[in-house]
């Protein structure tokens, strides 16, 4: 993964058009495009108030004075940033998939590699963000925190961030509430959490279960975005074979058959539903996406058909 950028400058420009559907009003301390539920400098009007003395002379409006004769400065809703942290497992299992094709482009059925397509969702929030003058920082976590940029804010810092997710490798065993729980980890300002992950997780749907809840109760509106691939939805596989766990580089026997495909999509399927009915007892959101899928069924499709995004 080399290069400067990891999106397409068309599909930049379309993204340029979206916002990130958070339903959080903020009080920031930099002016953005996001109302706040405070009163401030932007241009849109809010109300009026009696003047008093050291109030700002511009605010003043005369020509309610001239019509009453009474003092009034005018207020505005202040249009304040949202805080926005996104997380990106980097652990060894999110680096399947994305074999070629004879003519050498990613075939549809396999997809493309997962974690360069968590890392392409990731960075298109980011880009969103950063256009609509939020502030951005962005972590990539295996069982810690294995890399983490500056908080970051301006169009002008997309490369910036599209260089560290390119940079970023995969490696080591996924474990997000290990990684959260490191000094420093948790976002310290309350805002908006996006997790692209496949969650595969060791320590079980539960454990991480708690690691979002600090999450929530840190003042975070979390989503997950769970990344998996075609072969893992809908796998194609038969005949005695040795699975290996690309994380723990454990093996298993194990003799493919039609019924113990359809168990292990039956099983998959639970895990979905477990990882969405903990998200949503914590007010979560939950998206799904595969790799296979192209960045604007993921972005125009799963995610705007979410609320996640806003044109």
């Amino acid at each position: 993964m080399t290069g400067t950028h990891l999106l397409p400058s068309d599909w930049m420009a379309r993204l340029e058009r979206l916002t990130l559907g958070s339903g959080r009003r903020v009080a920031g301390t930099l002016q953005g495009k996001r109302r706040s539920s405070r009163l401030g400098s932007s241009l849109e009007f809010a109300d009026y108030r009696s003047y008093t003395p050291g109030d700002d002379i511009r605010r003043f409006d005369w020509g309610v004075y001239s019509r009453t004769g009474k003092p009034f400065v005018r207020q505005f809703m202040d249009e304040q940033e949202l805080m926005v942290s996104l997380y990106v497992d980097c652990s060894a299992s999110m680096d399947f998939g994305g074999a070629s094709g004879s003519d050498g482009n990613v075939s549809r059925k396999a997809g493309e590699n997962k974690l360069l397509f968590a890392k392409k969702l990731a960075a298109s929030i980011g880009y969103i963000a950063l256009c609509s003058y939020e502030r951005v920082a962005v972590s990539c976590y295996s069982d810690g925190l294995d890399g983490r940029l500056p908080i970051l804010r301006g169009k002008g810092a997309a490369l910036r961030m599209f260089q560290f997710l390119q940079d970023m490798p995969s490696g080591g065993e996924g474990s997000l509430a290990a990684a959260l729980a490191q000094p420093g980890a948790m976002p310290r300002l309350k805002g908006m959490t996006w997790i692209f992950s496949d969650f595969w997780l060791a320590e079980g749907a539960e454990q991480a279960g708690n690691a979002l809840s600090r999450l929530a109760s840190a003042g975070q509106e979390v989503v997950l975005v769970h990344v998996l691939s075609p072969e893992e939805i809908d796998p194609e596989l038969s005949g005695d074979l040795r699975l290996v766990d690309s994380e723990l580089n454990t093996g298993k026997e194990v003799a493919i058959t039609g019924r113990v495909l359809e168990r292990y999509r039956e099983e998959l399927e639970l895990y979905r539903n477990e990882l969405h009915k903990i998200a949503s007892e914590r007010g979560i959101s939950y998206a799904a996406v595969s790799s296979g899928m192209t960045l604007q069924e993921a972005v125009f499709g799963v995610f705007a058909g979410s609320g996640l995004v806003q044109a």
